[in-house]
C-alpha cells in the first residue's frame, strides 16, 4: 500500500534536496514529498489525492517562458498558474490553503506567488 505523500513539491527539473541546498529550510529534507513537474500533474495530484499538508512552488515550468514570452506559443503554465488554480479549487470547495512555502530562483515570480496566497489566506 502506498503512502500518501503529504507534501507537494512542484518544480520541472528540481528535487526538494537541491532546494534545501540554497533555502537552507530543513523540510526539504524530508523524504514525503510528491514531485509534480507540471500544471497538469499539479492537478490531478491534488483532484485526486486532496490537498497536501504543504506546497512548494517553482515559478517558471518550462524553458519555453525565456524562448517566446510574448508569442502565442506561450502557451505552457507557471507556478503562478497552479497557486490560481489552488486558491479556486479552495474557494470552490469551502477549504484552507494549505501552508506554503515559494523555492522558485525567479524573484518577481516568487513575489507574485507568495503575495496572491498571503493576500487570499488573509482574507
Amino acid at each position: 500500500m502506498e503512502i500518501t505523500k503529504r507534501l507537494l513539491f512542484l518544480d520541472d527539473i528540481r528535487y526538494p534536496v537541491e532546494a534545501y541546498h540554497y533555502t537552507k529550510q530543513d523540510i526539504f529534507l524530508r523524504k514525503d514529498w510528491h514531485i509534480v513537474r507540471n500544471y497538469e500533474q499539479f492537478v490531478n495530484r491534488i483532484v485526486e489525492k486532496g490537498l497536501p499538508e504543504m506546497i512548494s512552488f517553482d515559478h517558471d515550468l518550462a524553458d519555453i517562458h525565456y524562448l517566446k514570452p510574448n508569442s502565442d506559443e506561450y502557451k505552457e503554465k507557471t507556478g503562478y498558474d497552479c497557486a490560481k488554480w489552488l486558491i479556486e479549487y479552495c474557494m470552490d470547495n469551502f477549504l484552507d490553503v494549505p501552508k506554503f512555502y515559494c523555492h522558485s530562483m525567479n524573484p518577481v515570480g516568487k513575489k507574485n506567488i507568495l503575495s496572491l496566497l498571503e493576500n487570499y489566506k488573509n482574507l
